[in-house]
């Protein structure tokens, strides 16, 4: 697994097969939400390929969701590329049989999604004493999904629990619902499939 600091304009998370260059807040935005996603399996990046003879700059982040693989267009991220590029690059991604995943800064900013993903992910790097691990996730194994307050009442006695659960959110050990509202104690936490076949 990678070690889950941002470093040099790169993105690195527990999804991430490699570090990704950051080169717009908006694709930053973009992965944090990706991350912490549950229908997202795995995000790789691919620098370039090769159309016949020719090797093309994809600067391309691949999403892999439970349905398949697509390509990850963050419109406000794009770069500008000539005709030409542009049309190698959809050359190269046909070839590659992936389709693209277009965001809008819109649809990246969507609310409670964004603010939600924001306040999960600034605890990405969190550490996480391994009994109160254990505990987090033992308590979703044996009583399964559950309200974000309920989990942090049953670990009462621990020093706030809260910071942990979000860093096993970005750890993807634990899902939470960052979608239907605003983080409260009505958020569903439960554990991820990776942490089920740990």
């Amino acid at each position: 697994m990678c070690d889950k600091k941002e470093a040099q304009g790169r993105f690195v998370s527990a999804k991430t097969t490699t570090p990704i260059p950051l080169h717009h807040p908006a694709l930053r935005d973009a992965l944090i939400q990706a991350t912490l996603d549950p229908r997202v399996r795995s995000i790789d990046y691919l620098a370039s390929a090769h159309v016949a003879s020719v090797q093309v700059e994809l600067d391309a982040i691949i999403i892999q969701h439970e349905d398949g693989r697509c390509v990850l267009d963050v419109v406000p991220a794009r770069r500008i590329r000539d005709i030409d590029d542009v049309g190698l690059v959809l050359i190269a991604l046909d070839e590659l049989n992936l389709n693209q995943l277009e965001l809008t800064a819109e649809e990246i900013g969507r609310e409670p999604r964004r603010a939600n993903a924001n306040l999960v992910w600034a605890y990405h790097d969190v550490p996480i004493p391994i009994g109160l691990r254990l505990r987090i996730l033992q308590v979703l194994l044996d009583e399964g999904p559950m309200p974000l307050g309920q989990l942090l009442k049953s670990l009462a006695g621990e020093t706030d629990p809260a910071p942990a659960v979000m860093a096993l959110a970005c750890a993807n050990l634990v899902c939470l619902d960052l979608f239907a509202q605003p983080l409260s104690p009505t958020t569903l936490v439960r554990l991820c499939a990776q942490a089920n076949h740990a």
